[in-house]
């Protein structure tokens, strides 16, 4: 995981195991019988044009399945789930449908039947999208968030408290907003619904795909309703092992892990960047900027966090590295008293945009769903973390993921049904080395876990290749799957689509096959990833 854990997470990670143990031995609150759902699975579906012009145009359809409120109580209220559908372009040739989840939790999902209908699949599948419960145009789940204050990547001691004042102001927001309706929005419950959308379909299985937190939903259906899966790809997976907090500090480990690779990369080519021939002269000199920049600005760039922010997201992005290595050459020279053209200005607009992106989940769903998993209610422990971190790693708003959450004041609920090892037909996992997202120890752990194949996609940090990164790799091998059933080997390396620059390492400028980069290409990459993402939030 990176960093040595502090005296406070080793007290979390013990009390933590005891709570795991208790949860793996108990049983979940039950569902009602299957036979008090029968008027929802036997319920006629009225489809029409997407209300989205976009969907529309492709021609995607969209309806409304109904679905309990409470699935203890399916003669109580009934709330709307929003799906959509392209049907198979080869009817001939059908094989039923595949179902979508775009991950968040709490992304909106019709537009996935549109976005996977140029892959061949599209030939033999209905592709199904859904904005899952709470979520779009379903039935929605309000959430009344609090103003937020100033928080600092490197937070001193009077900020901290603030910190778990936002987090407890959040759950109470949240818990008056949605009300009763907040209690049912669960993984459980949308995998439940995800059945009921199959019987609604009048399919007695389905195929999957689904990304990021989408992963962990698919393996919560295929544990839940294993007869009724049939082929399944999770694309930059969870550890269905671990908390969600347990896999913080998995991400914290990846952007270490990048920054190490960031800074190997330039001082390779100290001939062009001048940052040091060693990785740790090039993190010494992103150092002297933070340094520096805490005491006046640097141009455009007038304070720590935008930096800090924009060293830990940029160095995930290999296309960025170089761009990102010329920028803090020009910072450099700025804060050794030479005169720099706009890199502060760039640096911290692409930051910007890449942390934006990482926040706009903003309905109550991802405030409730991840409350699915334990989290310790400790806050010291959370603090003692936060030190650590803001002392030894600043860089992308990592003190926030060590950071007290609203879920630590959330009270007690359903308990969180613990996924089994596989017992349906063998699918696939796809993860990137360099995602942060879901790191890569968790995709790893996921394919483990689940005895499924295993797309390795080597020096990459995006998230969510299948169909939407252009890796023809990937994309043949999950095709492949998808239309024929053709497994691949238990572990197979696809190369990454996210490649750096061609800077050759040497002292020698001259061997360099392009002009040093202009940091203006920052803003114009932190634009194209963003661009390409399925849902803004964290996983």
């Amino acid at each position: 995981m990176g960093a040595r854990k502090t005296a406070g997470a080793r007290k979390t990670a013990a009390a933590l195991g005891a709570v795991l143990l208790t949860l793996a031995t108990a049983a979940p609150a039950s569902a009602a019988p299957a036979d008090e759902l029968s008027g929802y699975r036997g319920q006629e579906l009225t489809w029409s044009a997407c209300a989205d012009p976009d969907l529309a145009a492709a021609g995607v359809g969209c309806a409304k399945v109904e679905v309990p409120l409470d699935y203890r109580n399916p003669g109580g209220r009934r709330i709307e789930v929003a799906i959509s559908r392209k049907k198979a372009a080869e009817p001939g040739r059908r094989r039923g449908v595949l179902l979508t989840n775009p991950g968040g939790p709490g992304g909106d999902g019709l537009f996935l039947a549109a976005k996977l209908a140029d892959q061949p699949i599209a030939r033999v599948y209905d592709l199904i999208g859904m904005d899952p419960r709470g979520v779009g145009q379903s039935t929605r789940l309000s959430c009344r968030y609090p103003p937020t204050p100033e928080l600092t990547t490197r937070p001193p001691e009077a900020e901290l408290p603030l910190w778990t004042q936002l987090a407890r102001d959040t759950e109470t927001g949240c818990r008056e907003a949605g009300g009763e309706f907040r209690r049912h929005v669960t993984t459980m419950n949308t995998a439940r619904d995800l059945d009921l959308i199959r019987s609604a379909l009048r399919e007695e299985k389905i195929s999957y795909v689904g990304y990021s937190y989408g992963t962990f939903l698919g393996a919560m259906y295929g544990t839940m309703f294993p007869d009724r899966l049939d082929r399944s790809v999770l694309d930059s997976a969870l550890d269905p092992r671990k908390t969600w907090h347990q896999q913080d500090y998995d991400t914290l480990g990846a952007f270490k892990a990048n920054l190490r690779q960031w800074t190997e990369w330039t001082a390779a080519r100290d001939g062009t960047f001048k940052l040091g021939d060693k990785p740790e002269a090039v993190r010494a000199a992103v150092e002297r900027i933070a340094a520096e920049v805490q005491r006046r600005p640097l141009g455009l760039l007038t304070e720590v966090s935008a930096f800090d922010r924009t060293i830990g997201n940029a160095t995930r992005y290999r296309r960025m590295w170089a761009d990102l290595a010329q920028a803090v050459r020009e910072l450099l020279t700025q804060a050794e008293g030479g005169a720099g053209r706009t890199a502060g200005g760039d640096l911290a607009a692409a930051g910007a945009i890449l942390h934006a992106a990482r926040q706009q989940v903003t309905d109550g769903t991802y405030n409730s769903v991840v409350c699915d998993w334990y989290w310790p209610q400790a806050v010291n422990d959370y603090l003692a973390d936060m030190r650590q971190v803001r002392d030894t790693f600043p860089y992308a708003d990592a003190v926030n993921f060590m950071a007290p959450k609203n879920c630590t004041f959330y009270l007690p609920r359903d308990r969180m049904t613990r996924i089994r090892p596989r017992a349906y037909p063998t699918g696939l996992v796809v993860q990137s080395e360099g995602d942060t997202q879901t790191a890569h120890a968790n995709g790893v752990a996921m394919a483990r876990h689940q005895n499924a194949r295993l797309i390795n996609v080597r020096d990459d940090g995006n998230h969510a290749h299948y169909g939407i990164q252009g890796n023809t790799c990937v994309d043949r091998l999950v095709n492949a799957y998808l239309l024929d059933g053709t497994l691949p080997g238990p572990r197979v390396d696809c190369p990454g689509v996210d490649k750096p620059k061609d800077i050759p390492p040497g002292s020698v400028r001259a061997k360099s096959t392009v002009d040093i980069p202009a940091t203006g290409d920052l803003v114009a990459i932190a634009r194209e990833i963003v661009a390409r993402d399925l849902v803004r939030g964290q996983r």
